[in-house]
């Protein structure tokens, strides 16, 4: 079965170690096709995005040699421009290898990207951005095709924050002709991560984790090790799991200088919370208080990736308190789902509103995307009862295994 048995109501305690980002291992997979050559990419999550990734880029004429957590991609064959539709259509991270194989081949036709259905995340400023640069677009009802006798750079004026947007230009900047300006460009830490591995293959970059980014186009790049950095979406659910269920935990490898809006929002709760050079120690001992208003934003903001599991702890939580949803229309989608465990939130437009209720009761459960699937299983950790998440492969899109993490700090869940 494609679900996750919970019996809920323990507490947590131990040590987990973060495993390897998945928003930032994604792009750095797609810059990998602009190398003539083997990269070896360590800390690569073992999720079902990145097997679609490799997929992807073997049907793209790449060898993969996948040992453990290390990648090898060899790009040196790459030839084709075609992406089969099966892989484009499970995941929107397939946008990524656009401004990338454009570079390497000067040719793309795709289908539109697929991915978790969290609200309109159209394309338009990719393409519009890849014509300032010299490409043709033609599109069709299910997809496009793109072409160009060569990128050149260009000044690129976002109208709005747009990581992929971002990560997109920057794939086809570093090898075009001139230079290129990205202005409002997203700050997060996977385009910093982007950068840095270009970077390290001879890419030159200046202004990285700022709003301006400065590209100078260069021939060609060489092969390069790096190394993934840890999961900041992935140690804030752990920090919300500790929020739901109570307790003690060591989040191993934790990224804490990209996590301090999640940490100041898990500290206004009521969590004790210690960074050092190895990790986070997050302690919830006594209950849950509400936050006196949850905002998701770009980063350094608070992160619409985990505004679904703080709702599950905000559930929990003494008083009454507002969850505000800025980047996505779509997130609220497990508010059905946590209303069947006892939850009492009243939806208006962008925002819930929440009042803290003692218990969740365990009941079946579907998740219908990524991170909300998420949330649902640290809420049925802290419930009463038995508790079914059905539909896990969304789950296993962006965490390892969500269940043995858990489960080795004390809460009861396995695979069905």
């Amino acid at each position: 079965m494609d679900a996750i048995q919970i019996y809920g109501g323990n507490c947590l305690h131990g040590q987990v170690r973060i495993q390897g980002s998945k928003n930032a291992v994604l792009p750095i997979l797609a810059a990998a096709l602009l190398i003539d050559g083997v990269c070896e990419i360590e800390n690569c999550p073992a999720i079902s995005d990145v097997y679609h990734m490799l997929r992807l880029m073997e049907s793209l004429c790449c060898t993969i040699d996948r040992n453990g957590h290390t990648v090898r991609v060899d790009a040196a064959g790459v030839s084709r421009c075609d992406m089969p539709p099966d892989s484009v259509g499970v995941m929107r991270s397939s946008i990524m290898l656009l401004g990338a194989l454009l570079a390497r081949t000067g040719s793309v036709s795709m289908q539109y990207p697929g991915g978790c259905v969290i609200g309109s995340r159209p394309i338009d400023l990719h393409l519009e951005g890849l014509r300032k640069m010299g490409v043709v677009i033609r599109e069709r009802e299910d997809g496009f095709d793109a072409e160009t006798k060569g990128l050149t750079g260009a000044v690129h004026r976002l109208p709005i924050v747009s990581v992929g947007a971002t990560e997109n230009l920057v794939l086809a900047a570093v090898l075009a002709n001139g230079n290129t300006v990205i202005e409002n460009a997203a700050k997060e830490p996977e385009i910093t991560a982007l950068c840095d591995f270009l970077i390290k293959a001879g890419a030159k970059i200046e202004g990285v984790g700022t709003k301006r980014l400065c590209i100078r186009g260069v021939e060609k790049l060489h092969e390069v090790s790096y190394k993934v950095p840890a999961d900041r979406i992935v140690a804030g659910t752990y920090v919300a799991a500790c929020l739901c269920c109570g307790g003690e935990v060591f989040l191993k490898g934790a990224p804490c200088m990209q996590m301090k809006a999640v940490s100041a929002a898990a500290a206004s709760m009521g969590a004790g919370i210690e960074e050092s050079k190895e990790g986070i120690a997050v302690t919830c001992i006594e209950r849950r208080v509400m936050p006196p208003g949850l905002i998701t934003a770009c980063y350094p903001g608070f992160p619409t990736d985990l505004q679904s599991a703080f709702l599950a702890a905000m559930t929990l939580a003494d008083g009454e308190g507002v969850l505000e949803e800025t980047i996505f229309e779509n997130r609220f989608r497990i508010v059905p789902q946590l209303r069947q465990m006892g939850a009492r939130i009243d939806c208006q437009k962008n925002k819930v509103c929440v009042s803290g209720v003692r218990t969740l009761c365990g009941t079946t459960l579907r998740a219908e995307e990524l991170r909300g699937g998420a949330a649902l299983v640290i809420a049925g950790c802290a419930a009463q009862g038995r508790s079914v998440v059905k539909n896990k492969h969304f789950i296993e899109r962006g965490y390892e295994d969500i269940c043995h993490d858990l489960c080795s700090l004390g809460a009861r869940c396995k695979k069905e």
